[in-house]
Parts: structure tokens; sequence; C-alpha cells
């Protein structure tokens, strides 16, 4: 039914490293922060840089090698948007030159952003409005990230990533899976800046310990329920590519639904947590490492801030 026809991907220029940090908070070592983050360096935005800058840069790599006349529809996944109105997807529209004759929208979503995306991208497609979609994730939460939190600004990376979805009706209509808690909202949260609290400064606050417990609870579940919507085994999936959340979460995730090391993939040393980039991210980087090939059975798995998460299964 559908088919990622491309990826490419963009992180900003600026990079901060643990001994950047460490410098800062001399408390943490920048070896205890790869040991516990699994995370060495991180890209982060100038202060004039936004989501759509990243995006734009993300599209111009994509263009050298696929036909943006191509392009139907645009769904733009960010937290971090240019203004609260217009749309980015609008503008990102008008500064890549795509057609007039086209959809675009932004959706608010965060870890889950590009699981809901493809779920977005594939009832457009089932439904005949579109064929060919610029599905963007890209995110900014640096700008959110006080200086003196050290914690999360050891975790979270700015970047943008662009995936074409396309009609193919040779692929498997495979089933996706999603979940919504909103009970936990504050857990992950920027209070401050939207209307209900307009007049301060915005600032991103997360509770590690109730997030991880989130995932933990909901992650085998929801895999588990994928596996049997499509009627598949842990065996016949060939890579698994979760949310890049944090090295400890994702191999204590994986121990937990019993999934062998060989088929999981981790690559986030470099790049941080990139919050809805961050699967297309590891999946272009999956596959320039030659861990993923045409025709693989993979498993994208999201989840956080929300509390949001999904499941789906796609053939490469």
């Amino acid at each position: 039914m559908i088919n990622i026809a491309a990826i490419e991907y963009y992180l900003p220029e600026n990079i901060l490293t643990n001994e950047d940090i460490a410098r800062e908070f001399p408390e943490w070592s920048a070896e205890k922060i790869k040991a516990k983050i699994g995370v060495e360096a991180r890209h982060i935005v100038k202060k004039t840089q936004t989501a759509l800058d990243l995006a734009y840069e993300a599209t111009q790599k994509l263009f050298k090698n696929y036909d943006k006349k191509k392009i139907d529809f645009i769904l733009f996944c960010t937290q971090s948007p240019d203004y609260f109105l217009p749309t980015t997807a609008c503008i990102l529209q008008d500064k890549v030159g795509l057609s007039k004759s086209i959809g675009a929208l932004d959706f608010n979503l965060g870890c889950s952003g590009f699981v809901y995306g493809l779920t977005l991208a594939k009832g457009l497609i089932s439904s005949g409005i579109a064929k060919s979609i610029l599905l963007v994730t890209s995110e900014t939460y640096s700008k959110f990230l006080d200086k003196n939190d050290k914690s999360n600004r050891t975790i979270f990376g700015d970047g943008a990533a662009v995936t074409v979805v396309e009609k193919d009706d040779s692929k498997k209509d495979f089933q996706f899976s999603l979940g919504t808690d909103g009970s936990g909202y504050n857990n992950l949260i920027v209070e401050n800046g939207a209307s209900r609290n307009k007049a301060d400064t915005p600032a991103l606050y997360m509770k590690g310990p109730k997030i991880f417990t989130f995932a933990v609870e909901n992650i085998p579940n929801i895999i588990k329920e994928t596996l049997e919507k499509n009627k598949l085994s842990l065996d016949d999936i060939d890579l698994f590519v979760f949310h890049q959340a944090s090295s400890y979460m994702l191999n204590y995730l994986r121990e937990l639904c019993n999934i062998p090391e060989e088929k999981f993939f981790v690559d986030m040393k470099d790049i941080g947590n990139t919050v809805s980039a961050s699967i297309p991210i590891a999946l272009k980087l999956a596959s320039n490492q030659g861990k993923l090939k045409k025709g693989d059975t993979v498993m994208v798995v999201g989840f956080g801030v929300g509390y949001s998460w999904g499941a789906g299964i796609l053939e490469y």
C-alpha cells in the first residue's frame, strides 16, 4: 500500500559535546553522560534557526535525487513551529517551490510523530487524495531548554528529516497500532508561552522516571498488538527501529520485549534525541550502514510526550 521512497535529514552545524556540558557542570563527566544517555554530542540550532529552516535544508538534499513535482501533500510534524499561525507546512510549500495544487498541514506531536505521520499518509493515499506525500519531522527542543537544565541538555538534539511516502500497490498492506493517554500530559511539557500561560518564557520540564515507566508499561503491548494485527511474529521482523530516546531506555525495552540485539537498531551517539525526527534519521543511518536493505520488513515504534505511542510495519 505505501512505500518509503526516500529519506534525507539535516542536522544544524553547532555541536554541543559532553565535554562542553561537563565544563559547565563539573560534577558530571563526559564519560558519565555517555554511559547514562548513550550520547557523546548533539546538534543545536543557532538562535535564528527554526524548524522550518532545518526542514528546508533537508528538502534541498532530498530534491537532488527526487522529483519535487511528484509531491502532492505535505505533512509537517513539529512542536516548535515558526509561528502559531500560519502552518509551517504552507510556508515550506512556497519556500521550496512545490506545486500550489497540493495539500499542506502541520500536526503537533512529539516522539510518536513519525509513526502517526505514516498512518496519516497511509489514510491520504488509500482514500485517493494523494500519491506522493512529503512527511516532515523537524524539531528544535533546545529552544525550550533552560541553560541550567543539565539533564535534558544531555538528551535532546535538534534536527529534521524528510520522508517521501508513496502509493505502491506492490507493497503489503501492513496495519498500524496507536495509543493515547492524556493523563500523563504534565510529565513532559512546555507549560508557558501558549494560551494558558502566555506571559512566561517557554521551558521544557520532563519527569524522566515517569516517562520511563510509561514506556515500559505500554511498548511491549503495542508491539504484540501490531504483530498480531499483521499475523506476524518477532522472527518475521528483520529490523526494529524505535524512537531514539536514550540508549539505556532502548536497551531495557529491547530486553523486555525479547528482541535479538542484532535486529535492534540504535545509533544516537552523535545526534541525541531528535524527537519526531529520530526514527527516520535512524532508518536512513541503518540503510547507509547496510543494516536495512530493500525488501526488509521493519517495525517502527514511537513513544513519548502526550502520552502518545504507536507502532507499525513497513516493507522497506
